[in-house]
């Protein structure tokens, strides 16, 4: 992603996990102000930690002064062990931020961010986890069993997603009244819209949670 990305290889639950560490320019103090670790799009379908979608979110993170940690599920690049329908890679996640907290302190707020079948395991792992906020793109609710998920999560989706339909984005959210960003004329992966999606991530990030 930059010159300042980092290859990683960590022990997970099911073998090697395959990472790669997005730092900041050097903030106040030297330290960055948080921690983002993301989880890429299904597997069997293409999806790895250097997704575009993925990338975009990651550097919206490091321009806001946190290390993102970006990282390859089990059976993905150099990730060993195989695919496992959310369960496996949800347990490949908490090895990822228990790492990550090691590494960088227990104490730094921590984000979360997925992208389609990333989201679906995000929220998974939220529930684990002392997060400071959630960001899913794309989530694929009914393709998989994606929960309620904090009131003030920011969920983002095309308008024309033609691999998770909007209506079903909606059907979920609803019973949560849970706001959805929706971009125009937008399909599943972002096309032409990933600088649109950093800015928006970035910009929603900033605003007081009080706001939603």
């Amino acid at each position: 992603m930059s010159p300042r990305t980092e290859s990683v290889t960590i022990t997970g639950p099911a073998g090697a996990l395959q990472c790669a560490i997005d730092h900041p320019a050097a903030a106040p103090g030297g330290t960055a102000l948080g921690c983002a670790v993301f989880c890429h799009p299904h597997p069997l379908f293409g999806g790895t930690m250097d997704n575009k979608v993925i990338v975009t979110l990651a550097r919206a993170f490091v321009q806001m002064g946190y290390v993102a940690v970006r990282f390859n599920f089990r059976g993905v690049g150099r990730s060993e062990g195989a695919h496992d329908d959310g369960i496996g890679e949800t347990e490949d996640a908490l090895a990822v931020i228990a790492w990550a907290r090691e590494q960088y302190g227990a104490a730094l707020p921590l984000a979360l961010a997925g992208f389609s079948f990333g989201s679906y395991v995000q929220t998974r792992v939220a529930p684990r986890v002392d997060a400071e906020r959630l960001v899913l793109a794309g989530p694929a609710v009914k393709r998989f069993p994606v929960g309620p998920v904090p009131a003030d999560t920011i969920v983002i989706h095309g308008e024309e997603d033609d691999v998770v339909p909007l209506a079903d984005v909606l059907d979920w959210a609803r019973p949560q009244a849970l706001p959805i960003v929706v971009f125009p004329g937008c399909g599943h992966f972002f096309h032409g819209r990933l600088g649109h999606l950093r800015d928006v991530v970035a910009g929603m990030w900033r605003r007081p949670p009080s706001v939603f």
